[in-house]
């Protein structure tokens, strides 16, 4: 018997790709025009202010730089096979699972999208994953600065802030339901 492709659960991989297809566009476009580390080691500041720059980083680790002291024989077990097991169970848990809301679903095919977009670079880019976005911080938790970071992180980020803030209303507004 031919099983039916459940749209709630597959129109949400839109996102992924769109989330993947901007990323690498933008990434390649950063490559293309801004030498590494800014032009002339400058960052462009966009605003005119110091708040947002643009500059060209590469980062040959996890998020900031974890791991950039591995030895290089090491990386890529760490850096690309752990996330794709890791994207593969998510995919797993994904669709066999009804416990997921809409919203949920729509935000895990973010976490995705961001996540392929940085494994593609660290596959493809041997110079390591592009990063281009750097935020003054004001010294919040010690940075001047918000470690540079790309599109596909921020995907990651804001996904799952919304994911951890749904998982956590959701069951009181089970509740809350239930006693109406």
């Amino acid at each position: 018997m031919m099983q039916f492709i459940d749209k709630n659960k597959t129109l949400p991989f839109l996102l992924t790709l769109l989330v993947v297809l901007l990323d690498q566009a933008v990434k390649m476009v950063i490559v293309n025009t801004i030498p590494l580390y800014g032009l002339g080691h400058e960052p462009i500041e966009l605003f005119g202010n110091d708040l947002l720059w643009i500059i060209h980083v590469r980062n040959k680790a996890i998020a900031f730089s974890i791991g950039h002291n591995l030895p290089e024989a090491v990386r890529p077990g760490l850096f690309i096979v752990l996330p794709i097991i890791v994207l593969g169970f998510l995919l797993w848990y994904y669709f066999k699972s009804q416990e997921f809301s809409s919203l949920q679903r729509w935000v895990v095919a973010g976490i995705i999208g961001g996540g392929l977009g940085n494994i593609i670079d660290r596959i493809f880019r041997p110079d390591g994953v592009v990063d281009f976005i750097s935020v003054k911080f004001y010294g919040l938790l010690g940075f001047d600065r918000w470690p540079t970071f790309n599109i596909a992180d921020a995907s990651v980020v804001v996904c799952c802030i919304i994911l951890l803030i749904s998982i956590f209303i959701s069951p009181n507004l089970q509740k809350n339901e239930e006693s109406l």
